[in-house]
């Protein structure tokens, strides 16, 4: 993560400056990374980069199950197998008779 150092405060700093500021230079494109223990902690940003990162996960998660599909795709053998004919092979009784 590329952090300017000069959108970085303390969180002191930003109670000091108020919550009001800091939206308000946010909302002009100022990207602001709050540090807590010299750690950072939040990241305070105007609503179109919220909504950027918003729809960069939903494809991101898209990617994933792309992913996932086509590695299942790779490897499908095609066959198929009856639910009652695999749980025959374990010695499951699906219709749950005792004996």
């Amino acid at each position: 993560m590329k952090i300017d150092p000069n959108g970085v405060i303390s969180v002191p700093e930003a109670s000091a400056r108020g919550v009001s500021k800091l939206v308000s230079e946010a909302s002009k494109g100022r990207r602001l990374i709050v540090f807590k223990n010299n750690q950072p902690a939040a990241a305070i940003v105007d609503i179109k980069t919220m909504e950027r990162l918003q729809y960069l996960e939903g494809l991101e998660e898209d990617l994933k199950l792309t992913a996932v599909a086509w590695a299942r795709a790779l490897i499908d053998s095609g066959d198929r197998h009856d639910l009652e004919d695999v749980a025959a092979g374990f010695g499951v009784d699906l219709d749950g008779d005792e004996d």
